[in-house]
């Protein structure tokens, strides 16, 4: 589409976008985050130049998506779950690296019972509660804006991306908000070819997660730490607007 502005429509039985300030009983927002769109968009097609600085991976971003526009197909309606989930994490890509390489022996992440059977070590599996949302539908429309000394690509890497969305490709499984809730996608060419139109949903979401990641970096490394923005998230007639992510209107805690 025309100034790298493309449009998707993407759906799924499940999902699951949770309000930070309830993250301990997962209760999602109605409507789904600028960052989970960007991450549909990048599990589609984003790339970037892999460095190492000592011993630290870099990656140097050939662009990155910025989300304009999410329309809500689907009135939200919320279903209860209750999922066991595991408390450890996977570690970092060094670590993994090692486990491939075959200089380092694998840990596993363990379920129930820690380590031992008598599980002292208190790590495993959790229960929660989840609010999530049921057959969610959105049509959303993001463009690529890219870095610094990657402009004279612009074409390439929107045509790469159109290419690889209407034949379904994509470098993982898009999913909306946590990985055991997959989204499908459709590419759309233009917003004539939009069957669907909004849900007639009018509210006020308040401060809404805007992405965990700062998207005005040049490079960015396994060790950065999260970089929670916000905005002022309204929903009318159906239809987000997304500010640009250096607007005013993004608030930047973690930024002097």
């Amino acid at each position: 589409m025309a100034n790298g502005i493309h449009m998707l429509e993407v759906w799924g039985d499940l999902a699951c976008f949770t309000r930070p300030e309830m993250k301990v009983e997962r209760f999602s927002y109605p409507v789904i985050t600028p960052s989970a769109a960007r991450g549909i968009f990048d599990a589609i097609y984003w790339d970037g130049v892999r460095e190492k600085r000592g011993k630290e991976n870099v990656m140097k971003p050939y662009f990155h998506w910025q989300v304009k526009r999410i329309e809500v197909l689907e009135m939200p309606r919320y279903i209860a779950l209750r999922r066991n989930e595991v408390k450890d994490k996977v570690p970092g890509m060094q670590t993994l690296n090692k486990w491939i390489n075959g200089t380092e022996s694998p840990e596993p992440l363990w379920a129930d019972g820690g380590k031992d059977e008598l599980g002292t070590d208190q790590k495993g599996r959790t229960q929660r509660q989840t609010m999530a949302l049921k057959n969610v539908r959105y049509r959303i429309t993001a463009q690529i804006v890219p870095k610094p000394g990657f402009a004279q690509d612009f074409g390439k890497f929107n045509s790469q991306f159109e290419r690889r969305a209407k034949h379904g490709k994509c470098f993982q499984q898009p999913y909306f908000g946590c990985r055991e809730f997959p989204a499908f996608f459709e590419y759309v060419e233009s917003e004539n070819e939009a069957v669907s139109n909004p849900a007639r949903f009018d509210q006020h979401l308040g401060f809404m997660l805007y992405d965990v990641f700062d998207l005005g970096k040049n490079a960015v490394s396994e060790k950065d730490k999260p970089f929670i923005t916000l905005f002022d998230a309204y929903v009318h007639n159906g239809v987000l607007d997304v500010p640009p992510f250096d607007s005013a209107m993004v608030k930047k805690p973690g930024r002097n």
